[in-house]
């Protein structure tokens, strides 16, 4: 049972959802997922009819370099690993553990997220691969610039959430808000997955 304790620590089994506003906070995050899948569905959709509209302008496969992004992927695949470990310390009561694997997330999303920058950087600057430079690169820009705008979200999210409980140990009021984060987390790395699919190998494939 979800509610159960384990005397070893003292805390529910499922901290995350052992009280009411827990519960609450899960309901409403799954209604937020479901609107963040339809939001990207239609960024996916639209960049899928635009992709080769590149006008005069380069083609995906003339810009994208799977080395680079094979990195970043590794990068968000480890830190969506560092991510379920942290959760597991969490329902052992863990807090040091947590806050570690919690924090090594962290930094895997600042690698990954400052790769991709020095990747858009790269594209305008070596290729002349701007925003308005055709349809493809307006959709390429949006849908992965939504995905790295989500992933700044997820970091400022978990960052304000070691900040804040740094001291506090697990709680059934703070357990909800770091399980709600990690799947939020989870969820960004889907996504890139669908993206390392749908734009790069697909843009190397022709």
């Amino acid at each position: 049972m979800s509610g159960s304790v384990d005397m070893s620590n003292g805390l529910p089994s499922h901290p995350e959802r052992a009280t009411l506003e827990g519960k609450n906070k899960f309901l409403g995050f799954w209604f937020f997922l479901g609107g963040e899948t339809i939001l990207f569905a239609t960024f996916f959709g639209t960049y899928l009819g635009l992709r080769n509209g590149t006008a005069d302008g380069p083609t995906s496969a003339d810009i994208f370099h799977l080395d680079l992004v094979f990195i970043m992927t590794m990068l968000l695949l480890t830190s969506s690993l560092t991510s379920v470990l942290a959760m597991s310390a969490m329902k052992k009561n863990n807090f040091r553990s947590m806050m570690t694997w919690l924090s090594i997330t962290v930094v895997l999303g600042l690698g990954f997220l400052g790769m991709e920058i020095y990747e858009f950087y790269q594209y305008v600057t070596h290729y002349d691969f701007g925003f308005t430079t055709s349809a493809f690169s307006s959709a390429f820009y949006s849908l992965v610039g939504l995905h790295g705008a989500h992933v700044t979200f997820g970091l400022c999210w978990m960052i304000l959430l070691i900040i804040r409980y740094s001291r506090s140990g697990i709680t059934l009021t703070n357990a909800p808000k770091f399980y709600l984060a990690s799947l939020y987390w989870h969820f960004i790395d889907v996504v890139w997955v669908f993206i390392f699919t749908v734009v790069y190998l697909m843009g190397v494939g022709g």
